[in-house]
């Protein structure tokens, strides 16, 4: 698999064509580490922002350590997989705290720190140790397995063990592995895409398996995907002296830690589950605002926004000791992080 002329091909169209992106003209472990967590699962037009403003609000690990996760959460609110933004705290806390900011300086240490797996320890040691370990992302899945017609499925143990050995082979070859797997993980983005993929121009035409079957569109190999689940949200607004009621999201569902309105989940609203409200509803009326309809990765939400109208000032429940919230005005719930269905909500109608 070793093969030289593949690398030479590879770095000379990384030389020419590669981006100008902040994170790769520096050795510094931490802009690498956040711009990779920042990337999983996101394209890097759609990530650059974040980027830059997490280095404006924390310009180094021991900033981010100190902040809390409500802040980092309304740093990474739109981004999604709200996950990888409590680990990266939980993470800088660990090297900060922990290992008094010294970071691991290899592969296999790496992956101790919270939130950092094989692929961003992988690139953490190649790019700021010169440590030679590949970097197996969906950008270097699709273009090894359409370039060496690799069948195994992908986003399984031994696929990864697959591409992990034919990356490593080839990288053996080169003569800086973070130059080699910046220039891989590049090719894949820019060039051999997902959808029409630039195959007449490409400098691996000659040798491309995919190409030669005329299969582009085949691979890399997937797995049958997750079936998606639907999902009725019915938010309240609850106003009192010009604030809203709030509560935060628990753990072991999606958008955990983040606020929202008051919510009633179920396709249909009914005066059984109407009751579950802080609110005294034969002393109100319901006016629908807005529907919206979100998608996951997993799961496709449709939410409507309802606003209770009092009809006297009496009617809020504010005793009840199974509802814990917090009335906040408007901006302050600016200021608050949360799914973006509700950031758009409050941006269109408060």
């Amino acid at each position: 698999m070793t093969d030289q002329n593949f690398t030479d091909k590879l770095i000379g169209w990384y030389n020419e064509h590669s981006r100008s992106l902040p994170w790769r003209k520096t050795k510094d472990p931490y802009p690498v580490w956040l711009s990779e967590v920042i990337l999983q699962q996101t394209r890097v037009e759609q990530g650059l922002p974040y980027y830059h403003k997490f280095i404006d609000s924390y310009p180094n690990i021991e900033d981010l350590a100190a902040s809390s996760e409500e802040e980092v959460l309304r740093l990474w609110q739109g981004l999604g997989y709200y996950s990888r933004g409590r680990n990266l705290l939980k993470g800088a806390q660990q090297i900060v705290y922990e290992r008094d900011g010294v970071w691991p300086d290899n592969y296999k240490e790496l992956q101790n720190i919270k939130g950092i797996g094989k692929y961003i320890a992988a690139a953490i040691a190649s790019f700021c140790f010169g440590e030679y370990v590949p970097v197996v992302d969906g950008n270097v899945y699709r273009f090894l397995s359409r370039y060496f017609g690799i069948l195994e499925p992908i986003n399984t143990g031994k696929s990864f063990r697959v591409f992990f050995e034919v990356a490593a082979e080839l990288q053996s070859t080169a003569n800086d592995p973070a130059d080699f797997n910046q220039a891989l993980m590049e090719f894949g983005a820019m060039h051999c895409k997902p959808r029409k993929p630039d195959c007449a121009s490409c400098v691996f035409e000659a040798k491309c398996y995919a190409r030669d079957k005329n299969s582009q569109e085949l691979f890399p190999v997937k797995p049958k995907k997750k079936k998606s689940v639907t999902r009725n949200f019915h938010y309240f607004l609850i106003k009192k002296e010009n604030r809203f009621l709030v509560r935060k999201r628990g753990v072991n569902d999606i958008w955990q830690g983040l606020y929202e309105f008051p919510l009633i989940e179920g396709e249909e609203l009914s005066n059984e589950n109407l009751q579950t409200l802080p609110v005294e509803i034969d002393m109100v009326k319901i006016k629908k605002l807005y529907e919206v309809k979100h998608i996951l990765s997993h799961q496709t939400i449709f939410a409507t926004f309802y606003d209770i109208i009092p009809v006297n000032d009496n009617v809020v429940k504010e005793e009840r000791a199974d509802y814990i919230g917090d009335w906040l005005l408007a901006e302050e719930i600016e200021e608050k992080p949360k799914p973006i269905l509700i950031d758009k909500f409050l941006n269109e109608y408060l």
